[in-house]
């Protein structure tokens, strides 16, 4: 596994996993647990940025990991 395709895999986890707590978040009741689903999932959101990021940084300096 190439570390292009290891980056891609990361990226779509996190995207997913920020999906989920957003989906938590419209659909919980409590205004706590709301507002902790929302923190986390800007968190989340905050890791998919610095993953895209290297990943470009990646391909930039290395043009054989592009997929």
């Amino acid at each position: 596994m190439t570390v292009g395709t290891q980056m891609s895999q990361a990226i779509a986890t996190v995207q997913s996993a920020a999906a989920t707590l957003k989906t938590f978040a419209l659909e919980s009741q409590d205004p706590q647990a709301k507002q902790t689903f929302q923190e986390l999932a800007k968190t989340f959101d905050n890791a998919l940025t610095t993953l895209q990021r290297r990943q470009q940084y990646i391909e930039g300096q290395e043009p054989q990991y592009k997929q």
